[in-house]
């Protein structure tokens, strides 16, 4: 399987998200991305996962899914789509 991205950590302080991505920092303003992220408690948002792929995280106590690309700006092509040679 291949991987979108190697997400190291997330953590966050007030309503910043700290995330370090291929061996990137970035500092994210959660109130810009999801409005139940922002009205989160701090543990719901420290309880997350990473997919395996890297490609996005989820917040299960808010059902919640942000993309990796998404969050850091970037985009990578679908997975499921093959790009022609």
């Amino acid at each position: 399987m291949d991987k979108a991205h190697d997400v190291h950590s997330v953590s966050f302080a007030g309503t910043t998200m700290f995330l370090c991505v291929d061996d990137k920092q970035y500092e994210i303003d959660i109130a810009k991305q999801s409005v139940r992220l922002a009205n989160a408690t701090q543990a719901q948002r420290e309880n997350f996962e990473i997919s395996p792929t890297g490609y996005g995280i989820h917040w299960p106590d808010m059902d919640e899914d942000l993309s990796v690309d998404g969050l850091i700006g970037v985009k990578h092509p679908c997975p499921l789509v093959e790009t022609p040679a």
